[in-house]
């Protein structure tokens, strides 16, 4: 390989393949791809340092148009893969690209586990409440009622609320992002890439082909001011046209959207992300059963807690030291075969 000049800038370009871009006319996963392209530059880590890791799905054909290194792996496992590539390398930057249904259903037990062991990975989750490459499906976070190829009378399953999945699984980061606002993917991702341990970043992304418009009573331009609750460290969670409207907890701890003249403005709840107890977090992933009502975008956790990879680390320095001269890790690294005297 040829030397690099670290010295050179890079630019959008440095980190896009020149692989043709293959998406459904129309698909927010355009509008995502653009958002990290863009980023990246601004990162500060160089393209040869990134891994994209995805599962089965239309977002898990994102490595391919990344020019860095990248996993197309298998169906719901990109959280287990990505473990590995961390804990083997923790000094590059490993990025999970999932879907609602690739990471919630096949993939589940995965995510769950690489969010509880605070895995230093950055978790980009495209939810566009539907299976796209497999024709228009049901998936995990379909409403109920909802008529598919899959469900032609209706879908019976209650559907996950990706965000309270993670708080649940004690994510130490955990965002809500869309594909109609860039800006706002862009300082999602920049926020969720700058945290050290497991940040999950869901993303309302649209299906214009099997499930259109499933966002549009929150993301239509005219209705965003009324209907996005933007959730902004250490300030009162308000919104509306005027922000005449506010977010209140009731006796049980219970977000709920209230009219400010109601209630008056010290009831108002003040955002506070750092807390360690994720009850008012997941009260805040619960404000919106659907996204058809007033619903929070932004940052809902960031809490520090040991790297899972960091401590792997520290106890194979622990077990070399109780070990006496041999060399763990030139063992665990010489092969298969080990021969024991």
């Amino acid at each position: 390989m040829a030397a690099v000049d670290e010295t050179v800038p890079l630019t959008r370009k440095d980190y896009s393949s020149d692989q043709e871009v293959r998406w459904c006319p129309g698909c927010g996963d355009y509008s995502v791809l653009a958002a990290v392209q863009s980023l990246m530059p601004d990162l500060g880590v160089r393209p040869e340092n990134i891994v994209f890791v995805s599962g089965i799905g239309c977002s898990s054909r994102f490595p391919y148009y990344m020019n860095t290194y990248g996993v197309h792996s298998i169906h719901g496992r990109a959280p287990a893969v990505a473990t590995g590539i961390a804990v083997a390398r923790p000094d590059l930057d490993v990025w999970v690209i999932t879907g609602d249904g690739d990471g919630l259903s096949i993939g589940g037990n995965h995510l769950i586990h690489a969010l509880r062991r605070n895995v230093n990975l950055t978790i980009l989750m495209f939810n566009n409440q539907i299976y796209g490459l497999t024709k228009g499906q049901y998936s995990p976070t379909s409403e109920q009622g909802k008529i598919t190829k899959s469900t032609p009378f209706g879908s019976i399953d209650y559907p996950f609320n990706p965000l309270s999945l993670a708080i649940g699984a004690e994510a130490t980061f955990v965002a809500r992002t869309h594909d109609m606002d860039r800006k706002h993917m862009q300082e999602t991702f920049r926020r969720a890439h700058a945290h050290k341990g497991a940040a999950f970043v869901e993303i309302y992304q649209n299906c214009n082909v099997f499930n259109d418009g499933a966002f549009e009573e929150i993301l239509q331009k005219d209705k965003r001011d009324s209907m996005l609750v933007s959730l902004k460290q250490g300030e009162p969670i308000i919104f509306g046209d005027d922000l005449e409207m506010g977010v209140a907890l009731n006796e049980y701890g219970e977000a709920h959207v209230v009219r400010i003249a109601d209630v008056g403005a010290e009831s108002i709840l003040v955002h506070d992300e750092h807390r360690t107890d994720p009850a008012i977090a997941f009260s805040l992933s619960r404000l919106a059963e659907r996204p058809t009502t007033p619903t929070p975008v932004g940052v809902f956790r960031d809490i520090e807690r040991p790297v899972y990879e960091q401590e792997v680390t520290a106890q194979l320095a622990r077990a070399q030291e109780r070990s006496g001269p041999g060399d763990l890790r030139k063992l665990i690294e010489s092969g298969n075969t080990w021969e024991v005297a």
